[in-house]
């Protein structure tokens, strides 16, 4: 992991997502780089041109002193967190957040994207109902998911949620490269259901023999309510960062499909980091 894209609107939510940022880069020996997407205005004046074009620059002058006069405090918080040392670069656009995004991913080489999510009640509308979700759906770059109530803590627990189907190996692999970084355990969970394949018992023990020399742990539980199930395996096994990995279009909504009409007593706190299928 040598590129990683922190996207900031810099609220506090993207402020303590940046924390999480400038550790990966730190741990990685990364380069962390710093995008703000803004929008112009819709101005519908079509007989002045030349005053909506004074609009649009106004707009611009305006998008780049601010975004100069934030970048202080970023360097401040890296400061404060002992991670003034981490290499950073700046990156201003305007235009649609998604488009802008994937674009420097292209042009940049990005290994894995950082940004905060708000307003989240649980996992299905953080992956669901928030411009991180739609970050989720349409990045092919992995998205470090960072709730707005997640202070930074060492990263000791990580759970790896699994069908144990081959394909899954990639981001368990990428799961274990972290844990290394972090000195980190990884706990794999998966949840049986009636759907289970009939071979889902020698793929578990095939698994256990292929990374018995890693530290790693295999939990296989039971539950009718999958995002509940994951949400207390977060907290009996004091989790402190999820990965997950998409298997198709759609992928989010099929697994919470049965969640919808039940309300979570509590959210997660805890990052969530999503590979996409490749």
């Amino acid at each position: 992991m040598k590129q990683i894209l922190f996207t900031t609107d810099f609220s506090e939510a993207a402020h303590k997502a940046f924390v999480y940022a400038l550790k990966f880069a730190d741990s990685f020996d990364a380069e962390l780089i710093v995008l703000h997407v803004y929008d112009l205005p819709i101005v519908e004046t079509p007989s002045l041109p030349d005053s909506t074009m004074e609009i649009f620059d106004i707009v611009e002058m305006n998008q780049f002193e601010s975004f100069r006069d934030e970048l202080p405090g970023l360097h401040k918080i890296a400061e404060e967190n002992n991670l003034g040392h981490v290499k950073l670069r700046n990156i201003l656009q305007y235009g649609d957040l998604i488009y802008n995004i994937n674009k420097v991913c292209e042009d940049e080489v990005i290994d894995m994207i950082v940004m905060g999510t708000r307003g989240a009640t649980g996992l299905k509308e953080t992956f669901l109902g928030s411009k991180t979700g739609s970050v989720i759906s349409n990045s092919k770059v992995p998205v470090l998911a960072i709730p707005a109530e997640a202070d930074y803590k060492s990263i000791k627990s990580i759970a790896f949620t699994t069908q144990y189907q081959d394909k899954d190996n990639d981001a368990l692999r990428s799961a274990l490269d972290i844990a290394s970084k972090f000195g980190a355990r990884v706990q794999c969970l998966y949840i049986k259901n009636d759907d289970d394949p009939e071979d889902i018992e020698e793929r578990i023990n095939e698994w256990k023999i292929y990374y018995r020399d890693e530290n790693i742990d295999f939990f296989n539980i039971a539950g009718d309510h999958i995002e509940q199930t994951i949400l207390d395996f977060i907290e009996n096994q004091k989790v402190d960062l999820l990965v997950m990995r998409t298997h198709k279009r759609g992928f989010f909504e099929s697994l919470f499909h049965r969640s919808l009409t039940k309300k979570l007593a509590y959210h997660s706190n805890v990052p969530l980091l999503v590979f996409h299928e490749s």
